[in-house]
């Protein structure tokens, strides 16, 4: 299980040099951490920039454990830098399972930037107050 969360890191690494950013925004430096005995991988995506600075733009962390049955799963939360919102994503080893077409999916909905928040029209507590007013017209 392991060697699939390196794999797969390096899959996904792969998949985001495809879409190296342009030299006037630097090239990807990523930085790696892995802990075999609890199955986690988190790789810190980052740019280093012409001027030398490295800008975080994001990360993901993975969690590979093994299934009831025995079989491999893989857990991605992507993030990305100056936004609240995550993703998760659950990959299954199962037959037909394509692996480093699961690293380029990540890949790409990481490099689509984070989900739209969906804003509620009136918050709750203003909804719970107008249906009190209406009530008390009537």
């Amino acid at each position: 299980m392991h060697s699939r969360l390196l794999s797969f890191l390096s899959d996904f690494e792969r998949a985001l040099l495809a879409d190296d950013p342009s030299p006037d925004e630097g090239t990807w430096q990523n930085e790696r951490a892995v802990n075999y005995r609890s199955g986690l991988a988190r790789v810190q995506l980052g740019v280093r920039l012409p001027d030398g600075r490295r800008q975080v733009r994001g990360s993901v962390l993975l969690q590979g454990f093994r299934l009831a049955d025995g079989a491999a799963c893989l857990k991605a939360l992507i993030s990305w830098n100056g936004s609240d919102a995550t993703a998760s994503h659950a990959i299954f080893s199962k037959p037909g399972c394509d692996w480093k077409s699961e690293a380029r999916r990540l890949a790409s909905n990481w490099m689509a930037g984070p989900p739209a928040h969906i804003v509620p029209v009136t918050a709750p507590a203003e909804a719970a107050e107008e249906v009190v007013a209406t009530a008390a017209a009537v």
